[in-house]
């Protein structure tokens, strides 16, 4: 891949009910698939091992099972990959947490736990919430790591003036019934914040009955769609390289960053 380019993959799940092994299994074969070495990051799904659900519910392999297992995914393909799983935290309360796994050697893995939890789902009631936003830098990009309805709140995610980051990641189970926010507000959050945005929803119906159509995209800093897998709800993956100079040059051709509202590095 040319050098000025961070290749993104997000893979768009039908994730079985409560299942974690039998989604870990799905995901080995959709990762199988992919060449070693050909993208810097892979994105899976919010709650990518059990739906968005509750209780949490580990792997045969046990609590630290899927952190394990994206690391070992993480190494066998040279690249970071991130999603979130329901976990407990080490003082035994329940997270929905999102994993940065970068390749050994390039760093620890870093997480960030959701701080906008679905009220109207209940999620409030079943999960402890995060109270930082959290930005990871690797292979040179600064990323901001978010989860699903934390999308509703541009706030949390304002970019710094000093210190911008250059890319925005949002996993999510975000249902059909809602999909036109949700493809307008990931594309706002890339205009408002110039960066980049990548949004993995996942596909298919759940065991509660709600549908989920997919529309995971990738957008640019203007917010020009680079990757849309539309919204059929089936399970595929979708890709694009993001050029780093390209960003550059659009924030100082049109600076607005540094007359924004918001939080300073």
């Amino acid at each position: 891949m040319p050098a000025d380019r961070f290749h993104i993959v997000g893979i768009q799940a039908d994730l079985v009910w409560r299942e974690p092994d039998a989604n870990l299994t799905a995901f080995d074969g959709l990762l199988s698939a992919l060449a070693a070495e050909m993208c810097d990051l892979v994105v899976l799904p919010e709650m990518f091992t059990t739906g968005f659900s509750w209780p949490p519910v580990d792997p045969a392999r046990g609590s630290d099972g899927v952190l394990q297992w994206m690391q070992s995914w993480s190494d066998r393909l040279g690249c970071a990959v991130v999603g979130s799983v329901a976990c407990h935290d080490d003082a035994g309360n329940p997270r929905n947490r999102c994993w940065f796994v970068p390749p050994t050697g390039e760093g620890n893995p870093t997480f960030y736990d959701k701080r906008h939890l679905f009220s109207l789902a209940g999620e409030h009631q079943q999960f402890k919430a995060g109270g930082n936003r959290v930005e990871v830098e690797f292979r040179g990009w600064r990323i901001l790591l978010q989860i699903c309805y934390d999308l509703r709140f541009p706030v949390f995610s304002r970019n710094n003036r000093e210190t911008p980051y250059d890319l925005a990641i949002y996993v999510a189970n975000w249902p059909e019934a809602r999909s036109a926010a949700w493809r307008t507000l990931l594309q706002a959050r890339a205009i408002e914040n110039q960066c980049y945005v990548v949004g993995i929803n996942r596909a298919g119906m759940d065991g509660n009955g709600h549908r989920y159509a997919g529309d995971s995209l990738i957008a640019d800093f203007a917010g020009s769609l680079l990757a849309d897998t539309g919204n059929d709800g089936l399970p595929q993956p979708l890709q694009a390289g993001l050029s780093q100079e390209d960003l550059k040059v659009f924030r100082t051709r049109l600076p607005f960053l540094k007359d924004a509202d918001g939080p300073k590095a």
